[in-house]
């Protein structure tokens, strides 16, 4: 199965009410066949259908990772390019796929975690759309999620990004910070309190409606439970 059947194929297996039913299937196929697919998907207009990539994507190359280490990591290079300017290009969901992989797969997470934190900072691989942002925020939030120690240097990274003009990007931030339990950042976290602005985000492999403040009020409320 080849072009546009397969293509065709892994978007059916996307759509499929399980999800889990749906990534063990995509697994089977040989890991190769299924990425390029893939990649193409990480673009969908339809957001349901970009997510479900990228949580495929994370367990297809780790799954390859498994069995050939550097062909997982030609992958990570060539989302590290599609988020480079020479590429010519947008790498719309390359850093969330990057993100959701490493969350997989612990060897890659410690060889690229630093690379993921770089799109934070200005002095290294900064990401100026804010879109991009978006995307660079979710993956280190999603990393932290299983481990936090190898993104806890972001931290003072993104700070920053609380004073955003884009509700997605403060709110992806707070959900990040949150998750790194970081006891220090609780002033920067009180002045968004009051932030009523919604956003969706991706969490449980759902996207859900909410506001800042309501991310702020569960990043506080895990600080003070540690």
């Amino acid at each position: 199965m080849r072009g546009r059947s397969l293509k065709q194929k892994v978007l059916e297996l996307l759509k499929l009410e399980d999800l889990d039913q749906a990534i063990d299937q995509l697994c089977q196929l040989p890991s190769r066949h299924a990425i390029n697919p893939l990649f193409s998907f990480l673009y969908n207009r339809d957001e349901k259908i970009k997510w479900r990539a990228v949580t495929a994507m994370g367990a297809v190359v780790s799954n390859l990772a498994d069995e050939d280490m550097e062909s997982a990591r030609v992958i990570i290079r060539r989302l590290m390019w599609n988020l480079n300017d020479e590429s010519g290009g947008i790498g719309w969901g390359s850093p969330e796929a990057m993100g959701e992989i490493l969350t997989c797969h612990e060897t890659l997470a410690k060889e690229y975690s630093q690379i993921l934190i770089s799109y934070t900072r200005e002095d290294g691989n900064f990401q100026e759309h804010q879109l991009m942002q978006r995307g660079v925020l979710w993956g280190i939030g999603r990393l932290a999620q299983t481990n936090p120690e190898l993104v806890m240097d972001a931290v003072p990274y993104l700070i920053p990004y609380l004073d955003s003009s884009d509700a997605t990007v403060r709110g992806m931030t707070v959900w990040a910070l949150g998750l790194l339990g970081v006891y220090e950042v609780q002033p920067n976290l009180d002045q968004l309190k009051k932030d009523e602005s919604e956003l969706k985000i991706y969490i449980d492999r759902r996207l859900i409606k909410c506001k800042v403040k309501e991310l702020v009020e569960e990043a506080l409320g895990k600080k003070n439970r540690t």
